[in-house]
């Protein structure tokens, strides 16, 4: 795994530390987009919602930018903020632009090569991991944001005088349960296959993967009451939920060896994700041909012959009779 280092690629780097704990790097650039360009919760001002002046660059493997692709999408911003794919082959050169895989794109705006050449035009002695989503300024030439967290909720309110949607996902009556959602399956779910996936030691993959079936199992149980996390409205805290979820059984029960259960092996928990899955645009958004092609083909550490499994046929648009 490599990384930029005062602005030179690294590579031999490991996923997990010295005790074998896998540690997720926090992300660095954390400007905002705001109605009036004033500033946000973090970073600096001058980032105003504008028409065409934002573009973001994903990879439909990765869940981190699925969040940024699905409030793209629920927003109505696919004409404002245009969109690059890099490939899903995530080797010793990190996140490309090659163009030798359905629905790539390659950079639509520089035609860069890597995604680290991204990060180096926005700051040439970066140092940090070479991460999606990034959401870049072509005004001001550098990245707003590479935090999903944050990206997606810019886009839920930053854009709506322009677009006329003002469907609010963190609306103020909710946010200090959704704050408490998001912390836990954060912590347990989110990161927490990863925690269990990239373990290299017993202890800490045991401790991940009893974490993540405990919150698993916690949720099949509200989901039982609850159309949706926080009761019948639909929040940031399902969309943040619903990544993981989806790739459960393509990627992370084996891939990630979080196999106790299967997603399809609890009723409240599949259906729901049935239900979001085919929200109207939602269903786009998702592309098991990069999930499966990137996991399985860019961790070598874990699957060291590059095999693609065939994978389970698992119906998303069945009925899910949750209203």
């Amino acid at each position: 795994m490599g990384m930029l280092v005062d602005g030179q690629w690294t590579t031999g780097r490991g996923y997990a530390s010295g005790d074998g704990t896998f540690r997720r790097h926090d992300a660095v650039f954390r400007n905002w987009i705001t109605p009036d360009g004033a500033a946000g919760p973090t970073g600096t001002a001058g980032f105003k919602a504008e028409v065409g002046r934002y573009h973001l660059y994903v990879s439909p493997a990765c869940p981190w930018s699925h969040r940024a692709m699905i409030f793209r999408a629920l927003k109505g911003l696919e004409d404002l903020v245009p969109m690059s794919v890099v490939h899903p082959d995530m080797l010793d050169d990190g996140w490309s632009f090659a163009r030798d895989f359905p629905g790539t794109t390659g950079d639509r705006l520089h035609d860069l090569p890597f995604l680290r050449d991204l990060y180096l035009r926005a700051d040439p002695h970066h140092t940090g991991r070479v991460t999606v989503p990034v959401l870049w300024d072509r005004q001001r030439d550098t990245i707003v944001s590479n935090e999903s967290a944050d990206i997606i909720r810019m886009f839920d309110t930053a854009f709506d005088g322009l677009t006329g949607n003002s469907d609010d996902h963190h609306p103020a009556d909710l946010r200090t349960e959704i704050g408490a959602l998001n912390a836990r399956i954060y912590e347990t779910v989110n990161n927490g296959v990863y925690r269990a996936g990239f373990a290299s030691r017993q202890a800490p993959y045991d401790a991940a993967v009893t974490a993540l079936f405990e919150t698993l199992d916690w949720l099949e149980d509200r989901l039982a009451h609850r159309r949706y996390l926080t009761g019948n409205r639909i929040t940031e805290a399902d969309w943040r939920l619903f990544p993981t979820l989806v790739r459960f059984d393509p990627v992370y029960h084996l891939h990630f060896k979080c196999n106790r259960r299967r997603l399809i092996d609890y009723p409240n928990l599949w259906a729901y994700t049935r239900a979001l899955y085919q929200w109207p645009g939602v269903a786009a958004t998702v592309h098991f041909d990069h999930i499966v092609r990137h996991y399985h083909y860019s961790h070598e550490s874990i699957n060291p012959h590059r095999i693609i499994p065939i994978n389970p046929v698992l119906d998303f648009t069945a009925p899910h009779g949750r209203g």
